[in-house]
């Protein structure tokens, strides 16, 4: 059964750094594409970055020169390094991995940002 655990969230004052990190574990292949989406309450999930096998990465506007995302294609890991972080990047932030025909989610980690 593949799983998904993120960890690195908390609280952090407005302008502060957090790491996060989503290791996949189960799953005999490694997948195409990962990345973290997130969702502020009343809000729809949104992307905020994702990366490819060969390490092609997208980010969200909102995010674009503040977060970078990285992978470890042998240990199934991917991770956001978010700085200069808002309150309105307060959100629960979820990690997704795709291969062709699968998709599976993690159970989210809470990111707070206090202004």
């Amino acid at each position: 059964q593949v799983q998904l655990v993120e960890s690195g969230g908390g609280l952090v004052q407005d302008g502060g750094s957090l790491r996060l990190s989503c290791a996949v574990s189960g799953s005999r292949f490694s997948f195409n594409v990962m990345g973290w989406y997130r969702q502020a309450p009343g809000k729809q999930r949104e992307l905020v970055a994702r990366i490819t096998s060969g390490g092609r990465t997208n980010y969200a506007d909102s995010v674009q020169g503040r977060f970078t995302i990285s992978r470890d294609n042998a240990e199934n890991t991917v991770y956001l390094q978010m700085s200069s972080l808002k309150a309105e990047d307060t959100a629960v932030y979820y990690c997704n991995a795709q291969r062709i025909g699968y998709e599976y989610w993690g159970q989210g980690t809470q990111v707070t940002v206090s202004s």
